[in-house]
C-alpha cells in the first residue's frame, strides 16, 4: 500500500486517533456536572446512585460494539467501520438529547456506547497496524496523555455549558464534535495492508478468536485490564457521589476531577519516557506492585477515619492511586496485542469485549455498595488491583514474545 496524497501522517496521524479515542471519554466526563439536574429531571432522590446507570450501560454498550465493528474491519478495512461507529454516536447522541423519560434515555445511552466502541477499539488497532512491542507502548502512553485533555476540561465545559444552556446540552455537544471528527477522519489512511484482510465470516471469526486465546499473555493482561477497568469505572461513577456526599463539596468537584486528570497526563508523559528506557515489560510489573501498595494505603486511610478522611487525605490518596490504575492498562493493551498482528481488529474487539463488560459489571458491583462513606470505594480499589497485579506478574507479561510486525506496519513504511 502507498500512500495517497492528502492523507494525514505523523503527528497527525496520531493527533487524530487520540481525538477518535477521547470520543467514548467526552461522552461520559461532560455530563458529570448534569447528575444532580439527570437526577431532578427524572425524580430522584438527591444523591441516588441511579444516576450512574447511564455510565454503567454506556460501557455495557461499548463492550458489545467492538464485535459490530472489530471483525468485519479485519475484512473491509478500518475506515468504513470507523464512520458506522461514528454514525451510530452521532444519531444516539442525539436521542439522549431528546429523551423525554429515563428508559428512553438509558436506551438512547446504551445504543451512544455501542457506536463509540468503533473509534476506540479501531483506534488502538490501527496503531497496532503501525507499531509494535515498545514502540507501541510508547506511543499509547502519549496517546494517552493527550487524550486525558478530556477528563481534565470536560466537567469545567459541562457546568459552562449548563450554565447558560438547558443541562441537554451536554449530550448535544459530543454529538456536533462526532460530526467534526467524522470530516476530519477522511484523512485518515487505511491501516489494513490486503495481505493481512480476512474473510469475514463466522468460521473465520471464530479461528481468530482461538488464535487470540491461544496466547496466554493476551489472556492474562485482558483479565488484569478488566479489573483495572473495574476500579476506573468506579472512580467515574462514585467520585461525585463521594466528593457530594460525603464532603458537600458539590463546587469543587470538576476542580478536583480535573486536578486527577492532570496528574494522569503527567504521569502517561512519564511512562512513553520509561518505556524507552526499561521496556514496557517491566515497567508494567513496577507498576502493578506499587499499585497494591497505593491502593492498601488508600484503605488504611479510609478505615482509620470511618470511611470519611480529611478531604485532603482523600485527594493525595486517589491522586496516588488513579495514575497507577490509568497507566497500566494502555501499555498492558500494547503487550496484550503484541502477538496477534495478524488478527488485529478480531483481537481488539475481544479485548475491548472483556475488559469494558467486565469491568463495568465490577464497577457497579463496587458503586452498588455504597454507604456514604469511602470505604466500599476503597475496598474495591484494593481488591480490584491485586487481582490486577497478580496476574500481571504471574500470567501477563512472562510469556508475552511478540511476533514480526507485518513489513507495511513497522516504522518506516510509506505512511509513518
Amino acid at each position: 500500500m502507498t500512500r495517497q496524497g492528502g492523507e494525514a501522517t505523523g503527528r497527525e496521524f496520531i493527533a487524530l486517533v487520540t481525538v477518535l479515542m477521547t470520543s467514548a471519554a467526552l461522552a461520559i466526563d461532560l455530563m458529570l456536572p448534569a447528575f444532580a439536574d439527570v437526577r431532578a429531571e427524572y425524580g430522584m432522590a438527591p444523591g441516588s446512585s441511579q444516576v450512574g446507570l447511564m455510565i454503567t450501560v454506556f460501557f455495557l454498550g461499548m463492550a458489545i460494539g467492538p464485535w459490530l465493528f472489530g471483525p468485519a474491519s479485519d475484512r473491509f478495512g478500518r475506515r468504513p467501520l470507523l464512520y458506522a461507529g461514528l454514525t451510530v454516536y452521532a444519531l444516539a447522541g442525539v436521542a439522549a438529547t431528546l429523551a423525554p423519560t429515563w428508559p428512553m434515555l438509558v436506551a438512547a445511552r446504551f445504543l451512544w456506547g455501542i457506536g463509540a466502541a468503533a473509534p476506540r477499539s479501531l483506534s488502538v488497532t490501527m496503531v497496532r497496524d503501525r507499531y509494535s512491542g515498545d514502540e507501541m507502548a510508547k506511543q499509547m502512553a502519549t496517546i494517552t496523555a493527550v487524550f486525558l485533555l478530556v477528563p481534565i476540561a470536560a466537567p469545567t465545559v459541562g457546568a459552562a455549558l449548563i450554565a447558560v444552556l438547558p443541562w441537554r446540552a451536554v449530550f448535544l455537544f459530543p454529538t456536533l464534535v462526532a460530526v467534526v471528527v467524522m470530516v476530519w477522519a477522511r484523512r485518515l489512511p487505511e491501516t489494513l495492508v490486503d495481505e493481512l484482510r480476512r474473510p469475514f465470516t463466522l468460521r473465520a471469526v471464530g479461528e481468530a478468536g482461538r488464535e487470540v486465546l491461544a496466547h496466554r499473555s493476551t489472556v492474562g493482561l485482558t483479565l488484569a485490564m478488566t479489573f483495572l477497568f473495574g476500579s476506573m469505572t468506579t472512580y467515574l461513577a462514585g467520585s461525585e457521589a463521594i466528593v457530594v456526599d460525603v464532603y458537600d463539596l458539590r463546587p469543587w468537584f470538576p476542580l478536583y476531577f480535573g486536578s486527577v486528570a492532570v496528574l494522569l497526563a503527567i504521569s502517561s508523559l512519564n511512562n512513553a519516557r520509561l518505556v524507552s528506557r526499561i521496556g514496557a515489560e517491566r515497567l508494567v510489573r513496577r507498576m502493578a506492585l506499587l499499585g497494591v501498595v497505593t491502593t492498601t494505603t488508600l484503605l488504611a486511610i479510609s478505615l482509620a477515619s470511618g470511611g470519611r478522611p480529611p478531604f485532603w487525605a482523600f485527594c493525595l490518596a486517589t491522586a496516588a492511586v488513579m495514575p497507577l490504575v490509568h497507566g497500566l492498562s494502555p501499555m498492558a493493551n500494547s503487550l496484550a496485542m503484541t502477538p496477534v498482528p495478524h488478527v488485529a481488529g478480531t483481537a481488539s474487539a475481544l479485548i475491548s469485549t472483556v475488559t469494558v463488560a467486565g469491568g463495568s459489571v465490577l464497577g457497579s458491583i463496587a458503586n452498588g455498595a455504597y454507604d456514604g462513606t469511602t470505604t466500599p470505594f476503597s475496598v474495591a480499589f484494593v481488591v480490584y488491583m491485586s487481582c490486577a497485579a497478580a496476574l500481571i506478574v504471574l500470567v501477563g507479561v512472562r510469556t508475552c514474545t511478540p511476533r514480526a510486525a507485518p513489513a507495511a506496519s513497522v516504522k518506516g513504511a510509506p505512511w509513518t
